[in-house]
């Protein structure tokens, strides 16, 4: 058998033009990259793929939404390009292992002392400078061969039609990359990752301050291609989030990751699940050639929590947010210290639940029964070890808005006859039901956490259900307005 695939490899290398471009179908490709007989100087061109015209921008596909919850990961517009994979003609936009020509930057990009004003992205999660990369099967960092920002390093496949595609966006002080619900080899579309890659000039307001770099992600449910040993998108050889230098010397890793499940102790102790990085944003700075600060890392939510206070009645009570917060010194080696304060500490419990040299992840709760409208802040400080020690500090800002009406006698209860609302199931997944005694033309919307509405709709019967399945998972607020401008509001859970 090996040796009719190194025929049918040395065949197909008849069909190469003078630019090295194989020309070659999916399948056929498949083959010789599950038995590691691709060519690493080739160009495969995939003739059974149609590529649109060039360059072609975002459309809605009616995929899964992007991340609303952490405001990190910058929803596609029209603005956006799909990514040119490989150096065919036309390009390949759906494709597995490709890279696009050389990008152009308006921007320098300081990568350890290093500045870089060109690109490549390749469609295995990371970019590249100074040459493309095809590389499917991640390995550790560091690595003196070659030079990459990885927001998730592993076996792209965008082929599947089912599958989403890599999207880019450039102004004139910042990039974003980002991997938009794509599959896995080989064109495997039961399970979708996204994630996004930002780099600036160190000063774009993107970012936080001080800041030119951030790893984004949506829903993550994949780790590993078949081609790295992987089964059923699981397993084998794990994907990696970090960045190398290309010195053997300067790196970081966020982890390596080749599981379902939330579990994570560390980016250089055993290899970590998935899910972990669920809605979290991952923001620092790679200016220094000497030692990278520490990186702070929160989930379901990047800068600020509105909680809505008021309501008296058994569904509407908040009592309090809960929210993880973790650090991590990306360099191995070092160790970490963290410090959790708030003005209000009285409001603030947290309970460390994962503690190892390398990593502190606490889980947080605030409570918001009885405080005042306005601003309050969590603020987690976490320092390192290495020479010079370097501190970072992140606030979460708590936001408490209070709706007198909800707390008056007049306030509509979920438990009277003549206005009511229920919203089952809640946590909910794909569909939510809502049954509610307000008059038609009643108003619906769903609004995320940072106060942007995600869906509107007239309700113009009393029994309406709506598909969420497009959302991204988190907290959302239900809320219906009748014509005489009596509203409730409930909380939603899309899981």
């Amino acid at each position: 058998m090996k040796k009719l695939l190194l025929v049918f490899a040395c065949s197909l290398s008849l069909f190469a033009s003078a630019q090295n471009n194989v020309n070659i179908t999916s399948h056929q490709y498949d083959v010789l990259k599950q038995n590691h007989l691709l060519n690493p100087s080739a160009n495969y061109v995939f003739t059974d793929i149609t590529p649109p015209g060039n360059p072609i921008h975002y459309q809605n596909s009616g995929m899964r939404s992007a991340s609303s919850i952490c405001s990190c990961m910058v929803p596609l517009d029209s603005t956006f390009i799909v990514a040119p994979f490989t150096n065919g003609t036309p390009p390949d936009y759906r494709n597995d292992d490709g890279s696009t020509p050389l990008i152009a930057l308006p921007f320098n990009f300081n990568l350890y002392g290093t500045t870089y004003n060109s690109l490549y992205i390749n469609n295995n999660g990371n970019v590249s400078f100074g040459s493309s990369f095809y590389t499917f099967s991640a390995v550790g960092f560091p690595s003196t061969n070659f030079i990459m920002s990885a927001p998730f390093w592993a076996d792209v496949d965008t082929r599947n039609s089912g599958s989403g595609l890599v999207y880019y966006k450039i102004t004139p002080t910042h990039i974003i990359v980002k991997w938009d619900n794509v599959g896995y080899f080989a064109s495997m579309a039961d399970k979708l990752n996204s994630f996004q890659l930002i780099l600036t000039d160190g000063n774009d307001t993107i970012l936080p301050s001080g800041k030119n770099s951030a790893f984004c992600y949506g829903d993550m449910q994949w780790t590993t291609g078949a081609a790295s040993q992987g089964i059923n998108g699981f397993g084998g050889i794990a994907a990696t989030v970090g960045v190398n230098k290309g010195d053997g010397i300067s790196y970081f890793q966020v982890g390596r990751f080749d599981s379902a499940g939330v579990a994570f102790d560390g980016p250089y102790n055993t290899n970590d699940k998935v899910d972990w990085l669920d809605n979290i944003g991952v923001y620092f700075n790679t200016t220094s050639s000497s030692n990278i600060p520490p990186v702070i890392i929160n989930n379901n939510i990047c800068d600020t929590i509105d909680v809505f206070t008021g309501d008296t009645t058994h569904t509407m009570i908040i009592d309090s947010v809960q929210f993880t917060l973790g650090a991590a010194t990306p360099e191995s080696g070092q160790t970490v210290t963290t410090t959790i304060t708030s003005p209000d500490a009285a409001n603030l419990s947290y309970v460390m639940t994962t503690n190892t040299p390398e990593y502190k992840e606490y889980a947080c709760s605030f409570k918001v029964m009885g405080i005042a409208p306005g601003l309050h802040f969590v603020t987690i400080t976490a320092t390192d070890n290495g020479l010079p020690v370097e501190t970072t500090s992140k606030t979460i800002v708590i936001r408490s808005h209070y709706d007198q009406s909800l707390a008056t006698t007049t306030s509509i209860s979920e438990n009277n006859n003549s206005s009511f609302i229920s919203i089952y199931p809640n946590p909910a997944e794909t569909n939510i039901i809502i049954k509610h005694s307000f008059g038609s033309n009643s108003v619906f919307t769903l609004t995320n956490v940072i106060g942007q509405n995600v869906l509107l709709t007239v309700l113009n019967n009393q029994e309406l259900t709506i598909d969420i399945s497009k959302l991204e998972m988190g907290i959302y607020f239900a809320t219906i307005k009748g014509k005489e401008g009596k509203s409730k509001t409930i909380k939603v859970v899309r899981k």
